[in-house]
């Protein structure tokens, strides 16, 4: 390995083969077999020991030499031999470039991809911040963001797309914590100090409920639904019986079920609070599920492609196709709730665990842990009879 001691020049830099050329005071230059060319200083921190018990000997790189100049590395070097001789391990006390808020919005973003149930939210996730904030934050260095530039993101949306607002600040929040746990920041994160101090106007946001179909028109409606031909219509039947969620009815699989148990078991990775929710089955929903198993699917309800689920729009539109307004899929299980509480004369825990919410508070659930399966097959049974009871069209 070649090796040059003294000084380097910027004509050596350039011209220099492949190899280790030192500059002094363990400065090196590093020319690579494909003749990339990069910085590199040893150092040895004062006071600390390796494994072996040996003085702790460590390279650190400083840049290519591309674009990190002989006298800058010397520079770098001279700091990096400084903080040693002071026993502090360069690795963790030297200066630090300070990136971009895109750049770490975007890092945050690929971390927390695997933590999202549905790719869709993590898409919105980052597309929020790209819409709202990146245009005016985006190639800030996140040491300088502060309240201004925060209230420069929020105010313009503040009162006209609230819930967007929202959603950015808690986003912008998350990006500027992270940037202050790797050592980028320091203080109080700014949009807390933004929100609690009430800097943006009040904003009254009235709350928008799915709309839904009252539980005495729902025995019409399902002898309407049961003439109708196709996955979809199976599909939204089988949403009316049991009260769950349009996700979780689209992406069900046959291995969720237990025809010898009468339980459609749903895993925690599937259900909005990341519990396991077990819908007792009635004769009512294996009929509607009968049929399909001739399919031969990995989805019970699949769409238009091989092994893959309906769409999610598919069981809305498909109320529209029957002339049904001003109600949502999700609607039902409204439906079902107020019927429980009107008729089905169910006591608050089972109603509220049949949708496959979470009762009473934390403290409440480590001791209450029974799901009430049996009073919650007994509930299904009952609203499955009045769904599908006869009534005159």
């Amino acid at each position: 390995m070649a090796y040059l001691a003294g000084k380097l020049t910027k004509n050596l830099v350039r011209t220099l083969g492949s190899g280790r050329h030192g500059d002094g005071n363990g400065l090196y230059l590093v020319v690579d077999p494909s003749g990339a060319r990069r910085w590199i200083v040893r150092v040895t921190v004062k006071g600390q020991r390796n494994r072996q018990g040996k003085p702790l000997r460590t390279d650190f790189g400083l840049g290519g030499a591309d674009v990190v100049t002989l006298n800058v590395a010397r520079e770098r070097a001279l700091e990096y031999r400084r903080l040693a001789k002071q026993g502090l391990n360069p690795k963790y006390h030297r200066d630090q470039d300070v990136p971009c808020f895109e750049e770490v919005a975007r890092q945050v973003h690929i971390e927390r991809l695997p933590t999202w149930k549905n790719p869709k939210h993590g898409q919105q996730w980052i597309n929020t911040l790209a819409d709202y904030a990146f245009p005016k934050i985006g190639r800030m260095p996140v040491s300088d963001i502060d309240q201004p530039e925060i209230l420069q993101v929020l105010s313009p949306i503040w009162t006209e797309k609230h819930e967007t607002a929202r959603r950015v600040a808690q986003r912008m929040k998350a990006v500027l914590d992270v940037a202050r746990s790797r050592g980028y920041r320091e203080g109080e994160n700014p949009v807390t100090v933004v929100m609690d101090a009430r800097v943006l106007p009040r904003v009254k946001v009235k709350v928008k409920h799915h709309n839904a179909m009252r539980w005495q028109d729902v025995p019409a409606f399902y002898a309407q639904l049961s003439e109708q031909k196709g996955t979809a219509a199976r599909a939204l039947m089988f949403t009316c019986l049991t009260a769950c969620r349009t996700g979780e009815i689209l992406h069900a699989s046959w291995d969720e079920f237990s025809f010898d148990d009468l339980l459609w078991i749903i895993p925690p990775e599937r259900t909005k609070t990341g519990a396991e929710h077990r819908v007792p089955l009635t004769a009512q929903m294996l009929e509607v599920l009968e049929p399909l198993t001739a399919l031969r699917s990995e989805c019970v309800f699949e769409g238009q492609r091989r092994h893959k689920p309906l769409s999610n729009m598919s069981m809305l539109m498909l109320l529209r196709r029957m002339g049904v307004e001003n109600v949502t899929v999700h609607g039902f299980r409204s439906a079902f709730r107020d019927w429980a509480s009107e008729k089905g004369d169910a006591p608050r825990e089972v109603a509220e665990m049949s949708l496959g919410h979470k009762v009473g508070t934390e403290v409440e659930r480590a001791y209450a842990r029974s799901d009430l399966l049996v009073q919650r097959k007994i509930l299904m049974e009952k609203w499955s009879l009045h769904c599908t009871r006869e009534v005159k069209l």
